[in-house]
């Protein structure tokens, strides 16, 4: 048997066994399916995981960069107190509007707050008005990841935990010689991570509905 299958097997096993069935984030994933969305989002014990992180964390503020239809903003709200809040940028305006849409269905209007435009824009304007947070999610073009753990550094609360998905590109990560940009804004990602002595970061690779690829997560200090 080939590993995807096998691997999405596994993920279909879990989901079962550990997700109960939830017609809202269902719905969700519909709708960007009907919209044309590409089909990107983190899988249902990806999502989990981010919910579980932030509870963990007892984050009150998260920052997505990457909305897409707001899948994996709804997992974020879900893990935040009453008075919580997430931030999510999104620099297609018609995902923008799927994801209010899916926001709005799911009761996370007040909660959940979707940027329009390119992240790199929107980001100063959020240290403009003072903003920090106790969670902070990279999923986005792949490109930009060193510009994005820059103003993620910028920021974080002390303690904050920053997430960065995408990070293994089915093994490309670790071609030098590789000419695609978004293993390279991962590889230079890296390198940053590397020598930023304020964040103690690990990397861990996974496997399931959507291939093999991985993750980093890291704690600032």
């Amino acid at each position: 048997m080939k590993n995807d299958i096998v691997w999405s097997e596994v993920d279909a096993y879990f989901i079962e066994k550990l997700i109960t069935f939830d017609s809202t984030l269902e719905d969700v994933l519909q709708a960007n399916k009907e919209a044309g969305i590409p089909e990107i989002d983190v899988s249902p014990p990806q999502g989990k995981l981010l919910n579980l992180l932030a509870k963990l964390k007892g984050a009150k503020t998260v920052l997505e960069i990457g909305t897409l239809g707001g899948y994996s903003s709804i997992w974020f709200a879900r893990a935040l107190p009453e008075n919580g809040k997430v931030y999510t940028l999104e620099v297609e305006p018609a995902h923008a509007k799927v994801a209010r849409q899916n926001i709005q269905n799911a009761g996370y209007t007040d909660q959940i707050e979707v940027i329009v435009g390119k992240a790199l824009d929107s980001l100063p304007a959020l240290i403009e008005k003072g903003l920090t947070f106790d969670l902070i999610f990279i999923d986005a073009d792949k490109q930009n990841n060193p510009e994005y753990l820059k103003w993620a550094m910028k920021l974080a609360s002390p303690g904050a935990l920053i997430i960065a998905d995408n990070v293994v590109r089915n093994g490309e990560v670790t071609d030098e010689n590789s000419e695609d940009e978004r293993v390279l804004g991962v590889r230079r990602f890296m390198d940053l991570l590397e020598k930023e002595p304020l964040i103690e970061a690990t990397a861990i690779q996974t496997v399931g509905q959507k291939g093999y690829d991985g993750f980093i997560i890291g704690i600032v200090k």
